[in-house]
């Protein structure tokens, strides 16, 4: 959880790393819009979460146990998902392994577009066992206007 950050660094695949601060969060999907003065940095391109179908190839990144980046690749296992891991409840499932450090990471569809953020994971052990859940695009960006909104 964001709000409970002393501190918050964003680091960047070059190396370079930024001290953060939170615009706003939403505990309901555990979403944070972050402000970083950093000159311009890429964006990445919204997919159409809409659009998807059981067996669509996804890569979920993220830096799990603070190794650094990481791609892992799957499918689109589930859509529509109510694990009951929050009072948010219309995940995308997958198989693409989401390690713990994951969490916040993107979720791409093959060409590279955002499909989702990754969440959470089933596991028994605490490791990856190949069910994992994203809060999909269309969602993540509505929490993000509404939060860029509402700190105007």
């Amino acid at each position: 959880m964001v709000a409970a950050a002393d501190e918050i660094e964003v680091a960047l695949t070059n190396g370079k790393k930024f001290k953060a601060r939170v615009v706003g969060s939403d505990p309901e999907t555990d979403l944070a819009v972050l402000r970083v003065d950093a000159g311009k940095l890429p964006a990445v391109t919204f997919g159409n979460d809409s659009s998807l179908r059981l067996g669509d190839v996804v890569l979920a990144i993220g830096n799990p146990f603070g190794v650094g980046q990481t791609v892992t690749m799957g499918i689109v296992s589930g859509l529509g998902r109510t694990p009951g891991i929050n009072t948010f409840e219309n995940f995308i499932q997958t198989d693409a392994a989401i390690n713990p450090g994951n969490s916040g990471g993107a979720l791409v569809d093959a060409a590279g577009n955002l499909i989702g953020i990754n969440t959470a994971i089933y596991s028994r052990t605490g490791g990856s066992m190949g069910i994992g859940f994203a809060i999909p695009a269309s969602s993540a960006r509505q929490v993000m206007e509404s939060i860029v909104k509402a700190a105007r």
